[in-house]
């Protein structure tokens, strides 16, 4: 008899999951409050309490090679950078093709998942969930959480003397809709992450005139890449983590940060920070540089004091007439259901691989998606979701409690060196590395000096091409007969949207010259010669 496994969301991660559950022969059961799938994604009007909300706008900042699950390549004429409702329709077209929907309980609310009266001989679950107003208790052999960390608003209002006494409106950026009720206003927005970011870009469309307050600045990098490729085609691939071991962090930093100051000088336009670019998450926007040299957007230092109608900032200077406050501040996340089996603390909680809780008896919950990638995240959260089925199934074994929380404390000692201290960098993870630490977990990394040898084609784009999620369904459990193409097809489909206007162009390809990659080749080889 199949094992029962429940799903908590029916988003991204929550539609992944079920799939997973399915190709490792389990049962699943998806739970999602709403009465549709998506998630984040999924636009409306009106935000939902307990659930994640955009605003109409949203464009994704990882393109759609990079964020595709691993075995269904998202359409060719989809664009490179896709507004939430083109999302939405490829996560449709997703749950149709593998028949997911049926295994979906939408408008069912998960009350409590405690631990079953013989847990500690099964490690099963019970789970309590409301539809319509009424309860229902089933037992499950394992639990997969997929809720993601963007449902509570970060609303720092202790930090903001005077906020209480402001006679203007103010909002955290989940409220957001559209820049309608903005316009001829005089707006703040505080906060220069991705949200923080497009708010200021979106509303200075409409409004008198908006200032953008950031306390640490930012830098600033594009969606669009070398030669308009996508930024993250050209950046996620496996010889530039190469490159990276050879240099240090500092010269790393140099080089990035000259590149973004090329464009345009952070420190000229206000926004350079005192931290160098790997401390902390960047903010991706195309925009921001234009509005701030039109003069539709202000940037301002950090806020200590607002008034009735004023804020006055930490450098002194005052802007007066404020008709509304965005805060962009992010989130903070939460396991309210899960009751002690999870803790979390200023958004720090302890996840082996940040995935399982290293203290349970058996490994049958697993937090999924709770990740901040330099990268996209669908990917990352379909691979963590193959490791914990096969780990459910008992094909994949968990180190003991004491190996697992040695790992987490390394992790977070990792993180505390490299980022500044925010409760934004407590999940950080780089996207190839994090996606290789799981895939030799599985056993699905992608075996380069095997594919050197007996298929170079392929070798070249998967060293030299961008890292996308088909390289882990070359080999090994869920092995994909269709990778080989999809790789190297992936160009094409990224230049597909973009052949709108057909033009004698000859220039082919946004991978290193041939030269180049013997070089690289070279040095590989060299590497493995001196470290083994």
């Amino acid at each position: 008899m199949a094992k029962r496994v429940a799903i908590v969301g029916g988003g991204s991660s929550g539609l992944c999951n079920i799939k997973c559950c399915l190709d490792e022969g389990l049962e699943p059961v998806c739970f999602e409050s709403s009465d549709d799938i998506g998630g984040l994604w999924r636009f409306k009007e009106d935000p939902e309490k307990d659930r994640a909300s955009i605003y109409r706008s949203v464009i994704i900042n990882t393109s759609k090679e990079m964020m595709c699950f691993s075995d269904f390549p998202i359409p060719a004429d989809f664009p490179n950078y896709m507004h939430n409702s083109k999302i939405m329709d490829y996560f449709r077209m997703y749950a149709k093709h593998f028949d997911l929907l049926k295994y979906i309980r939408f408008r069912t609310k998960v009350c409590s998942i405690t631990k079953h009266a013989d847990y500690s001989q099964n490690g099963q679950w019970d789970v309590v969930t409301e539809t319509d107003g009424k309860q229902d208790s089933s037992v499950f052999d394992a639990v997969l959480i997929c809720t993601g960390h963007h449902t509570n608003p970060q609303l720092p209002l202790d930090s903001f003397p005077g906020i209480t006494k402001f006679k203007g409106r103010y909002l955290h950026s989940r409220d957001y809709k559209s820049p309608d009720e903005f316009t001829d206003k005089r707006v703040i927005v505080i906060g220069i992450g991705n949200s923080g970011g497009d708010l200021a870009v979106e509303i200075s469309r409409k409004a008198k005139q908006v200032f953008l307050s950031t306390r640490r600045g930012a830098w600033i990098i594009n969606r669009v890449g070398d030669k308009g490729y996508p930024a993250d085609v050209v950046l996620t691939t496996r010889f530039n983590v190469f490159l990276k071991e050879l240099v240090t962090t500092s010269m790393l930093n140099g080089w990035i940060e000259n590149r973004l100051d090329s464009r345009f000088s952070h420190s000229h336009y206000g926004l350079k920070p005192k931290h160098r670019f790997f401390s902390q998450h960047p903010t991706i926007n195309d925009d921001l540089p234009n509005c701030i040299i039109s003069g539709r957007v202000l940037v301002k230092p950090n806020i200590c004091e607002f008034t009735e109608t004023a804020a006055i900032f930490e450098d002194g200077s005052k802007e007066d007439d404020i008709d509304f406050v965005v805060f962009a501040t992010g989130y903070r996340f939460s396991f309210p259901f899960l009751g002690d089996c999870v803790r979390v603390v200023d958004n720090q909680v302890s996840l082996y691989k940040y995935v399982f809780p290293p203290q349970l008896e058996k490994p049958t919950l697993a937090i999924i998606g709770l990740i901040q990638p330099l990268g996209a995240i669908m990917p990352l959260a379909e691979i963590q979701a193959r490791w914990a089925t096969r780990v459910f199934k008992g094909l994949v074994k968990l180190p003991s409690e004491s190996e697992m929380m040695a790992d987490i404390a390394m992790k977070q000692e990792s993180i505390a060196k490299r980022y500044v201290k925010s409760q934004r960098h407590t999940i950080q993870v780089d996207y190839i590395e994090y996606m290789d630490e799981l895939a030799c977990l599985i056993g699905v990394k992608p075996n380069v000096w095997s594919l050197l040898l007996t298929d170079p084609k392929l070798a070249l784009q998967v060293i030299f091409g961008p890292c996308t999620p088909y390289q882990y369904r070359l080999q090994g459990p869920g092995q994909w007969d269709g990778a080989r193409k999809a790789i190297l097809t992936q160009h094409d489909r990224v230049l597909k949207p973009l052949a709108t206007r057909q033009t004698d162009n000859s220039e082919r390809s946004a991978g290193v010259p041939l030269l180049l990659k013997l070089i690289g080749l070279v040095a590989l080889f060299a590497a493995v010669l001196v470290f083994f």
